[in-house]
């Protein structure tokens, strides 16, 4: 990695602790090189099976949620000086992260996010994101409490 005004490092954020603490991580990384951070926060439309009824669901919404969820994630990062840009995007997460990550020079997640089943050490987006990213991945893990 290089340390320039280019550094750029891209964050998941969902709103799990773990993404807080990859967005706080992050700010301090780019500090350190005097870059920026990107966080990137994806949305999409649940999986709803209603037989063979239409639902409607107002994509505005479901953007000003996931806007809302990234506003209160970068709102409580104290970056200092470190400029935080903020990317929603509407697709599933590891999608998202890495249409974002084109150019990066790192992207940063949590272990786990919101999602799915608590007792693996490693969530579906960040697997994801390990095997496909065109940059490197850290992924910061969450300490257990017993």
């Amino acid at each position: 990695m290089r340390v320039t005004e280019d550094f750029v490092a891209v964050v998941g954020v969902d709103g799990s602790p773990q993404s807080r603490e990859a967005l706080a991580w992050a700010a301090e990384e780019a500090a350190l090189r005097g870059g920026r951070v990107v966080a990137v926060t994806a949305w999409e439309f649940p999986l709803l099976v209603t037989g063979l009824e239409t639902v409607a669901m107002d994509r505005e919404a479901f953007a000003h949620a996931a806007e809302r969820v990234l506003d209160l994630a970068v709102g409580a990062v104290s970056g200092g000086d470190v400029r935080i840009d903020t990317v929603v995007g509407h697709g599933s997460p590891a999608k998202v992260i890495l249409e974002a990550a084109e150019g990066a020079d790192l992207v940063v997640v949590g272990s786990r996010g919101l999602g799915g089943f608590a007792g693996l050490l490693l969530g579906s987006v960040s697997a994801h994101l390990v095997h496909h990213c065109p940059c490197t991945v850290v992924v910061i893990r969450h300490p257990v409490t017993p």
